[in-house]
């Protein structure tokens, strides 16, 4: 019988295989049989090609949609590897690296709208998604209207209008964690005639988009593929042609490139991505169904708990869950309680990422934009992000913490 924690790390162990598969060199290619080859990819550092002749050059920069070195702006080597790493894991066609989460994020959105138009956002979106879009969005002319992630199919469809371009998606929510039924986002969105963005920053490797009727998925692998919080790079992978056409113009024109040294360390983090969050999601059940059981505990926000709006979405699309979650505590508890809380914790650091192998909390009370009434729990709240530690100190540290809380 699956247990809650087989449950969620199961979608990671599936991973392994194919990733070491991912890293592994092609052993057939003979240049290898004649002189043998390094296990990893070697970083290549550079601004400028140098061609042959003019016929080369021209040739060659003809070919800036092939993941071919061209120029330094446009891609090394390194970062054509692991765009082909990412596209593959997503299940999409193609894959443009860029400098950051935030750029992903960014660049997709300035790919796909145009003055005149109307964006659709989550109201649970990451917060400097929501100020791009009210700042150069807007600035841009395009209007973004924010929605109830929890929409139903008819709600949405009166938020649709004939200019609507993208339908914007982010699932699980920032710090709220609302499940997206995104299969719905993507039927209406298409009647529309408008594209689905998804950031799919927390279901990587375990949420499917282009299955699920996603146009554009968004990544920062900052967080799961990097993994040891050491580089910042993120990634768009699109399905069709014509999209990764559009996506590669923009980003080249944009002047979105990622370092090679930063790509290089994503996908040496690629690579024990499925291990590393396989232990973290086994870690993160035992913690959330601890701290579930805890009298000051009023919620706690994890997709895979069925109190945590849209679980019927994460248990039908999902195949694991990523090892980050929100606790709110109960009504009786106020800021000032919950502050030197987790002040005094020694095995969370406090800090605002997550997905690295340290395990991370971030109070999200006062922090938080939303549009919607109602969005946001009403008591104090935190996120916890579950590293590599072991889950019986974690758990031993909440522990403590609470009585801090009660004291």
């Amino acid at each position: 019988m699956t247990t809650g924690e087989d449950r969620v790390a199961r979608g990671w162990e599936a991973l392994n295989g194919r990733l070491v598969e991912l890293a592994r060199p092609d052993l057939r290619d003979e240049r290898f049989r004649q002189t043998g080859t390094l296990v990893n990819a070697p970083v290549s550092r550079g601004s400028t090609m140098l061609f042959a002749d003019l016929d080369t050059m021209r040739r060659v920069g003809g070919e800036r949609y092939k993941h071919t070195a061209i120029y330094g702006a446009m891609g090394s080597p390194v970062q054509h590897e692991l765009e082909r790493a990412v596209a593959a894991l997503e299940g999409g066609g193609d894959t443009q690296i860029v400098s950051s989460g935030l750029a992903a994020c960014t660049t997709a959105l300035l790919t796909w709208t145009s003055s005149g138009g109307h964006c659709l956002v989550p109201d649970s979106c990451y917060g400097p998604t929501r100020r791009f879009a009210d700042t150069i969005l807007r600035r841009f002319g395009v209007e973004t209207t924010y929605y109830d992630p929890m929409i139903s199919e008819d709600a949405l469809r009166t938020l649709m209008r004939p200019n609507t371009q993208v339908v914007f998606a982010e699932s699980p929510g920032s710090h709220t964690f609302e499940v997206q039924d995104v299969p719905m986002l993507a039927r209406v969105a298409h009647e529309w005639g408008a594209r689905v963005l998804l950031d799919n920053t927390w279901g990587f490797g375990v949420f499917a988009p282009f299955a699920h009727g996603v146009d554009v998925s968004i990544q920062a692998l900052t967080k799961y593929a990097g993994g040891h919080s050491d580089v910042i790079v993120g990634a768009i992978t699109t399905a069709g042609e014509d999209d990764w056409q559009m996506l590669r113009d923009a980003a080249i024109q944009l002047g979105q490139v990622a370092g090679p040294d930063d790509c290089w360390l994503t996908l040496r983090g690629l690579r024990s991505m499925g291990v590393r969050l396989a232990r973290q999601a086994r870690t993160a059940w035992r913690v959330a169904s601890w701290l579930r059981e805890q009298p000051r505990v009023a919620q706690v926000l994890y997709p895979a708990f069925p109190e945590c709006p849209g679980h019927e979405f994460w248990e039908r699309d999902f195949t694991g869950a990523g090892p980050l979650f929100t606790v709110v505590l109960d009504s009786s508890c106020d800021r000032a309680g919950m502050e030197r809380m987790i002040n005094g914790l020694t095995r969370f650091g406090i800090g605002a990422s997550w997905g690295g192998y340290e395990s991370l909390v971030l109070p999200t009370t006062g922090g938080i934009s939303r549009s919607l009434s109602g969005a946001l729990p009403e008591s104090p709240a935190f996120r916890l992000a579950i590293g590599l530690d072991d889950a019986d100190d974690l758990i031993a540290d909440l522990d403590a913490a609470f009585g801090r809380l009660n004291g």
